[in-house]
């Protein structure tokens, strides 16, 4: 095992990114943040990445948030909690991405480590996963977007009573509450990953960034807001498609979804 506080391997189009501080429950560090920043700048730019999968080291967790050895220094680590510079901000560093991330959750989840799961494009999770927002009961307001994306995802009682109680939510509830989409034992969380970006890797990669950011441009503005973005966006890049373009790709998805039935028989 390497020292280094994040792991990069790719492999057949995926790059596979591993917080790897196991033996402080992966904490986010200032090394980690900044390790992170340089991994995903790289992958972003990568013409070789289609897509990635971020998890943790060992199955204790994913990440346990900010290392709490630096939020008691002398200089502290605090200010990382409202940094904007993607350097410094795991959650802007992932999101900056242009490529599906998969988030691979092997573990716990905490607080910071929270908001660095809800950055990725897609959850699933191991029976070991759980989540918990501490904020409250350490007294730091969040600064990395749970406040606001958590709401989005599982409706604003759900997210309030995380927030007020600071209560674990374990793999099951989170996917009966839709936070996560999959929830497997603990070898099968990176093999379900690969599973799925595998799938991701086969549609064209300039087309699947514009999509990605349609969907997250709509997602950060109101129904209507999203709708004006879908309709400008979707004008402008359809009357470049010619319907023969359309014909075959039809073609190949309908053969795909043949085999796919028969794999199913």
């Amino acid at each position: 095992m390497t020292d280094k506080p994040v792991l990069l391997d790719i492999e057949d189009g995926i790059a596979t990114v591993t917080l790897n501080r196991p033996e402080a429950m992966n904490a986010i560090s200032r090394a980690l943040r900044r390790r992170l920043f340089d991994v995903m700048t790289q992958v972003d730019s990568d013409d070789r990445v289609r897509a990635v999968i971020l998890t943790g080291a060992g199955e204790r967790a994913f990440t346990a948030g900010l290392d709490l050895k630096e939020l008691g220094s002398e200089d502290g680590a605090l200010g990382s909690a409202n940094a904007t510079d993607p350097a410094d901000n795991p959650v802007k560093a992932i999101e900056m991405c242009r490529k599906p991330v998969i988030g691979a959750i092997n573990g716990v989840a905490i607080t910071g480590g929270f908001e660095v799961a809800l950055a990725c494009d897609v959850l699933i999770a191991s029976t070991n996963a759980r989540f918990a927002d501490t904020h409250a009961r350490v007294g730091i307001v969040p600064g990395w977007g749970l406040s606001q994306k958590l709401s989005r995802m599982i409706g604003i009682s759900r997210a309030k009573e995380l927030a007020f109680t600071g209560n674990f939510l374990d793999a099951a509830t989170a996917h009966d509450w839709g936070l996560v989409n999959h929830v497997v034992e603990p070898g099968e969380l990176l093999p379900l990953a690969r599973r799925l970006v595998g799938d991701m890797t086969q549609i064209d990669p300039d087309f699947l960034a514009r999509y990605k950011a349609l969907i997250d441009d709509g997602f950060a503005a109101s129904f209507a807001e999203g709708m004006a973005i879908e309709a400008q966006r979707s004008s402008a890049a359809n009357a470049q498609v010619s319907p023969r373009e359309v014909e075959a790709r039809r073609a190949e998805v309908q053969a795909r979804g043949r085999r796919n039935s028969g794999a199913a028989g």
